[in-house]
């Protein structure tokens, strides 16, 4: 808990009300029902993307909104919220595009889902830690094509495993979950995170921590990034950083497109400084640069690290334990804290 956080600190008053709650996209059946039956729930269920006019119109008009991280929330439409909007329940863990000091000020709490797709996205991570040393994107399309001429000696080659070093950036839950799986690939793995890990923790992942962000760039094989996007963070992966990357390393990210300057790594893996690369997230989705999508060796997915049905329900689940705790009067199990 943040020092600075006064929030906390301030008693809850118990909701008179069933609680009106504007749901901005559509999610699993079970979830939505479980709402409707619970709450006075204003569902989107033909799934359209809410423009800013249509937020802060439904922040006008409820209790409780459930954001999903496509949806950017600024002071500016935090200010303009009504009155009885008393909780933000954002459906996942980031909570970068949610702006936490305004909602704080105006006594808004945020919760959010924190845990649950740290199984999926560390999955779809060791995906692309595989799939690019093996040029899987390459091969699929080489089948497809209709232009494979049979196994040769020399033909596909790849790069090994075993051996190679995995630099994780970020080494919260997802990328300790990376870490525990790149252990039985044989991979070495070191880490950099704004605090070193206990030790008891390194030796439970055979991590070895890096004082430098340059010096993990430098040392890495493939480099995979775990970590929040940011003011300190955007473009923390830039030009500079790229060329410190050994010639025929991979960049995989699947955490926030931010995070990465894409001009530069399109640059890299043009100039082949950079062998390939696994991407999940972009900094302007749902557009994707096509030169990214016509390189050999990029393979391009369409931000589905956490989609499974079964992290997907857990999520709408523990989005209804918040508001239902806070609608009781009660401190959400998982308030996120302004850090002001």
């Amino acid at each position: 808990m943040s020092e600075h956080d006064t929030s906390f600190d301030r008693p809850e008053k118990r909701l008179d009300r069933t609680p009106r709650v504007t749901v901005t996209r559509h999610l699993a059946k079970a979830v939505e029902q479980r709402m409707s039956e619970l709450f006075d729930a204003r569902l989107n269920t033909d799934d359209h993307p809410m423009d800013r006019d249509a937020l802060v119109a439904a922040m006008q008009d409820c209790d409780v909104l459930v954001p999903t991280v496509t949806d950017r929330i600024d002071a500016e439409m935090i200010d303009a919220a009504g009155s009885d909007l008393g909780l933000i329940a954002n459906f996942g863990a980031g909570t970068e595009h949610i702006d936490l000091k305004a909602a704080a000020k105006k006594g808004i709490i945020v919760t959010n889902t924190p845990g649950v797709f740290t199984d999926d996205t560390a999955d779809l991570t060791m995906a692309g830690i595989i799939g690019v040393p093996r040029r899987i994107r390459e091969g699929v399309e080489l089948i497809r094509s209709g232009k494979w001429t049979g196994w040769a000696p020399t033909a596909m080659l790849g790069r090994k495993l075993g051996g190679k070093t995995l630099g994780i950036v970020g080494m919260g839950r997802i990328g300790q979950a990376v870490a525990h799986r790149a252990r039985a690939f044989g991979l070495e793995v070191i880490y950099h995170n704004r605090k070193r890990l206990p030790e008891a923790i390194e030796r439970m992942f055979g991590a070895r921590y890096v004082e430098t962000l340059d010096e993990l760039v430098a040392e890495a094989d493939i480099l995979t990034l775990h970590c929040p996007a940011d003011a300190e963070n955007r473009h923390m992966i830039d030009a500079r950083r790229l060329g410190l990357m050994k010639e025929g390393a991979s960049l995989i990210n699947t955490a926030r497109g931010d995070l990465v300057d894409y001009e530069a790594l399109i640059a890299a893996l043009e100039s082949g400084q950079l062998a390939g690369a696994g991407l999940d997230v972009y900094p302007d989705e749902p557009n994707v640069d096509q030169r990214l999508i016509r390189h050999p060796n990029v393979m391009t997915l369409p931000h589905i690290g956490s989609a499974t049905r079964e992290g997907r329900e857990e999520s709408g689940i523990k989005v209804i334990a918040n508001i239902r705790m806070w609608a009781d009067g009660h401190r959400p199990p998982d308030q996120v804290l302004s850090g002001f």
